[in-house]
């Protein structure tokens, strides 16, 4: 008994610094499926809303500048970004006296995790619902990637309310039935959560070809990773994969050429984003993503568009280009 003490003294002692260092160190709470914990540049407000009888809230943010010239604009985000990153263009826009509105979609960014399905049509309807509680009758939209598709839809059923619309790096400019068989929803929860923080970030720059440095995308990887020690985390993967579905399913590639108000968009050179195009056959993959021509084709035919193409730049144009962008946007919403 007396020659097991000291080893077992010995064995304690040597374990103190590991369990102070430890203890020095503590592992980051989880962020909240609604990104509690993750900032924001600017208060976030909620805006109760019914969904399919489903109770939600719907947050945003509403930036009033210093010397207002009348006007708004509402931001509308991409499929994978909370509304946050759209900071440098809410200053862009607040210095030129432009009153924005920046939401997060239900099923995204700090907004509630529906049950339900997530469909174009009714985040339509929650964004004009906004515009109401605001008292805001017309509004000029820009839109990045998922939130062109949103920005053509609301354009399309609520005209009259919608001065000017930017689609920036829009995807949907093709409908990508055509080339990518339906994937079950099961089948994409697995994929999706299989999915690393390393492996998301090699996603993202490879599908969005990103020319940003790595530290400038970490925040959006922790805003999907962080999430993953919610006790609610499968029902924000869930909520992510229907997203992905209404892109799938609801395409408005068919609608954009109808739409009749001033559009412009905004086409990183380098941006062949398609959704989906890992599962489509090999032999069609290539004809996906020819992003910057298909909104060139677009324009030709609208009555009222135009496409502008930045060089050396992917599906972020507007933080890997923000001096251009900011010339091309200004110019365009003060025609």
């Amino acid at each position: 008994m007396n020659r097991i003490f000291p080893a077992t003294l010995g064995i304690a002692l040597m374990t103190i610094p590991f369990a102070a260092r430890a203890t020095d160190t503590p592992q980051r709470e989880p962020y909240g499926i609604a990104l509690e914990g993750f900032a924001y540049p600017y208060p976030v407000h909620l805006l109760p809303v019914t969904n399919d009888g489903e109770q939600l809230s719907m947050a945003y943010m509403e930036v009033a500048p210093a010397q207002p010239n009348g006007r708004t604009v509402v931001l509308l985000h991409g499929r994978n970004f909370p509304s946050s990153y759209w900071a440098d263009v809410i200053k862009m826009l607040n210095d030129a006296g432009y009153r924005v509105v920046v939401p997060d979609q239900i099923g995204f960014g700090k907004s509630s995790k529906p049950i339900g399905e997530l469909h174009f049509d009714t985040l339509a309807r929650n964004t004009i619902a906004l515009l109401d509680h605001l008292k805001i009758d017309k509004t000029d939209i820009i839109a990045h990637s998922m939130g062109g598709m949103l920005g053509v839809r609301i354009a399309r059923a609520y005209p009259d309310r919608v001065t000017h619309l930017v689609l920036t790096a829009p995807i949907g400019l093709e409908d990508y039935r055509l080339y990518v068989p339906p994937t079950p929803t099961e089948k994409m929860i697995e994929t999706e959560d299989k999915l690393t923080a390393d492996g998301y970030r090699k996603q993202l720059q490879t599908n969005y070809a990103i020319k940003l440095p790595p530290d400038s995308i970490t925040p959006f990887i922790d805003a999907r990773f962080n999430i993953k020690g919610s006790p609610d985390y499968p029902r924000w993967l869930r909520a992510f994969v229907s997203s992905g579905q209404m892109i799938y399913r609801e395409p408005v590639a068919h609608e954009i050429a109808l739409v009749t108000e001033p559009v412009l968009f905004v086409m990183g050179a380098d941006d062949h984003n398609a959704p989906g195009r890992p599962n489509a056959p090999e032999a069609l993959r290539a004809k996906m993503g020819q992003n910057a021509a298909l909104a060139k084709a677009f324009a030709a035919k609208m009555p009222n568009a135009r496409a502008e193409v930045i060089p050396e730049t992917g599906h972020l144009v507007f933080l890997e280009a923000p001096a251009t962008y900011k010339e091309m946007v200004l110019g365009f919403l003060g025609r």
